[in-house]
């Protein structure tokens, strides 16, 4: 049995997330409230394996709420949000800095063309969280740092043919990605292509974060668009995201793959079909497989290969799965893989 608490301060919205998780067997609410101050209050006495928390809310709003409580009571916590503008979602990813695993749209009301869907999503995504184990994090304390010196880089693999670097993540990828990214040099002599697994309709506030906590130039990959140095593109909602011999970006509504569309397992095909040894591959935590077999693809063909280490991983199903291929160069976390990249670049 999963114990869900619900914060939320609309009691319609409130009532409807309630309704949705107890109507799954395996799930039981043992609280509601309504909003930071009260959940940080009930927190301690209900012991919940998983919270879905709103944003805005009176008195303490979601994101100081996500704070304390990973301060002080470390609870998986999932984002259950029905912003839509990019301005407004990419306020969301604030809870993930302060800690939160997840962001998923709160579903519309019982009747709606989306709500089944919607409705199972949130089932499934506050199952699959019940099984991360958080950490507490400490308001200012740096993750401790087990970085990869470049030294360790073969010199050999200095190559100054590198032509673009691929990654794929999922659970826990946005903090990842933004470490990486906010590492690496401006001046970057190659793009990045990125595949992050999102909720629909979030991927527009996601990179208007990513690039905001970054300071690093992205944007969303446009059909035909040409690869830029120092410029990162991440997939959009329903397409498959590859890259063609002109170094121009492919986008398809190729089947999903691994259940995904972007999925990784398409890009890292396509970079290791068109670029071969040229190219970096980089498999970040998350949930699945997604990318796994098609990294060890990219080692085949002469690429470096790059996975994020268990110790910093929020899942680490996607790089564990490439590890258990042999499909790794290096096993490292997002301080590290920053490093190793600025050293191949």
């Amino acid at each position: 049995m999963v114990r869900v608490m619900v914060v939320e301060d609309s009691p319609v919205a409130r009532e409807l997330l309630v309704h949705i998780l107890t109507s799954d067997p395996a799930i039981q609410v043992v609280g509601v409230a309504e909003n930071g101050m009260k959940a940080i209050e009930m927190v301690g006495r209900k012991r919940p394996d998983v919270i879905t928390m709103d944003i805005h809310m009176p008195k303490m709003n979601g994101i100081e709420a996500t704070r304390k409580i990973m301060e002080t009571q470390p609870t998986p916590i999932v984002i259950v949000s029905a912003s839509t503008g990019a301005q407004e979602i990419a306020g969301t990813f604030r809870l993930i800095e302060a800690g939160a695993l997840v962001v998923v749209s709160r579903p519309p009301g019982i009747g709606h063309p989306e709500y089944e869907a919607d409705a199972n999503n949130l089932i499934r995504t506050v199952k699959l969280m019940s099984e991360v184990k958080v950490v507490r994090r400490i308001r200012h304390e740096a993750p401790a740092s087990d970085s990869a010196s470049q030294s360790t880089i073969k010199r050999k693999e200095i190559a100054s043919g590198l032509k673009v670097i691929a990654i794929g993540a999922s659970t826990g990828g946005p903090l990842a990605l933004k470490t990486i990214l906010s590492e690496l040099p401006r001046n970057l002599p190659v793009p990045i292509l990125i595949v992050q697994h999102i909720a629909i309709g979030f991927t527009g506030g996601f990179v208007e974060w990513l690039a905001g906590s970054s300071n690093f130039p992205l944007s969303i990959a446009s059909q035909g668009e040409y690869l830029t140095p120092g410029h990162g593109y991440v997939a959009p909602d329903g397409f498959q995201m590859g890259v063609g011999s002109d170094q121009r970006i492919i986008l398809s509504d190729h089947p999903t793959e691994n259940g995904l569309r972007p999925s990784v397992a398409y890009l890292f095909r396509s970079v290791a079909d068109v670029f071969g040894p040229n190219a970096v591959g980089v498999l970040l935590t998350g949930m699945g497989k997604d990318g796994a077999e098609e990294l060890r693809l990219m080692k085949d063909k002469g690429a470096v290969t790059i996975a994020q280490d268990l110790e910093s991983s929020v899942v680490h199903g996607m790089p564990g799965e490439a590890i258990k291929l042999d499909a790794a160069k290096y096993i490292l976390p997002p301080e590290g893989i920053a490093e190793i990249l600025t050293a191949l670049t």
